[in-house]
């Protein structure tokens, strides 16, 4: 009989679905946007706009000639393979570190698959305040990582049961 305390690679729908979901917005935007070109959704607060990113978060390192995509590859496949081995390892009762170690995989994955087909990672959601303050543009996988950082975080002020 298995033991069914163990692995939490069932989670791995959740990766897949975030990489499915990431991947058909941003051909999507590509595909109808032009750069930088706002399209509102909530006037005055947040459109959707096409830009292109070769940094990393708030674009560090963007201008850095390029040794920075190989850089953030090895550290994307590092993390990757790391987040899959924590999955594989973590008891099934502990569903929401599992849930928030997924997401975090299925955007990091993400974003990989820009950065190793186009060279850059391709962001869309623009949220700002009139014109006059903008957060830099994001993209689902952005989105994924940050509310899966989120939930571990939370996941260690969770109650646990005492086990006697």
């Amino acid at each position: 009989m298995p033991d069914t305390r163990r692995g939490s690679l069932l989670w791995l729908w959740l990766s897949a679905l975030v990489i499915v979901l990431d991947l058909s917005t941003k051909w999507l935007a590509d595909s109808t946007l032009q750069m930088y070109q706002q399209v509102p959704v909530i006037p005055g607060l947040f459109s959707f706009t096409l830009a292109y990113n070769p940094g990393a978060a708030f674009s560090f390192l963007a201008d850095s000639g390029g040794w920075q995509r190989w850089f953030f590859i090895a550290v994307a496949v590092g993390v990757s393979v790391l987040l899959v081995i924590w999955l594989a390892r973590l008891a099934r009762e502990k569903w929401l570190e599992a849930m928030a170690l997924a997401l975090i995989l299925g955007g990091a994955l993400g974003n990989l698959y820009d950065r190793v087909v186009h060279g850059h990672v391709v962001d869309f959601i623009l949220v700002h305040w009139q014109q006059s303050w903008f957060f830099p543009a994001f993209n689902i996988a952005d989105s994924a990582i940050t509310v899966g950082a989120v939930l571990l975080i939370a996941d260690m002020f969770w109650p646990r049961k005492k086990t006697a």
